[in-house]
């Protein structure tokens, strides 16, 4: 896994973030194509950090995934504009920080056999063998409560109303 981070972006996390996301997944190649083409502050600046991030690797572009672009916060730069009868209102100037996680495609094959096998052995729960709610609280284990809807169910004061209309 090799990272890239790009630091004290001029540029607004929510803006940048609608770019990330639509290259997390992607292959490098792909990524960097698609980036090119939008017309975007962020787009330009998230395709020099992938890139930044495959020549840290080592890797070739072809072979590489984009794991993670994460577009985090950075310091608030604020400055104020002059305004009628002396007062003066905030200009607030966001910055960003880039991070970008690249993974070549074996790497990306054994974390997902990893996270499959960790899965498949956090199947069994403790509560599936207990077959009611007394053995339940008897042994320890919590079950799991499911919310009730409300479009399902009628409030009372509806229901009182619709009978008296129905008379």
């Amino acid at each position: 896994m090799s990272k890239a981070l790009l630091r004290f972006v001029r540029l607004s996390p929510t803006k940048a973030r609608l770019v990330a996301r639509e290259v997390q997944g992607m292959n490098v190649e792909l990524a960097l194509a698609s980036l090119e083409f939008t017309p975007n502050k962020a787009a330009k600046l998230i395709a020099k950090t992938i890139a930044s991030a495959v020549a840290n690797g080592g890797y070739e572009p072809k072979n590489a995934i984009v794991y993670s672009c994460r577009v985090d916060a950075g310091p608030v730069l604020r400055r104020f504009m002059p305004r009628a009868r002396g007062r003066a209102t905030p200009i607030r100037k966001p910055t960003s920080h880039i991070l970008v996680e690249v993974l070549s495609q074996s790497e990306v094959s054994s974390l997902q056999a990893k996270k499959s096998a960790k899965t498949a052995s956090s199947t069994s729960i403790a509560g599936d063998d207990v077959k009611n709610k007394g053995e339940a609280r008897k042994s320890g284990v919590k079950q799991a409560r499911v919310p009730v809807s409300k479009t399902k169910a009628q409030p009372e004061s509806k229901a009182k109303k619709s009978e008296t209309k129905d008379k």
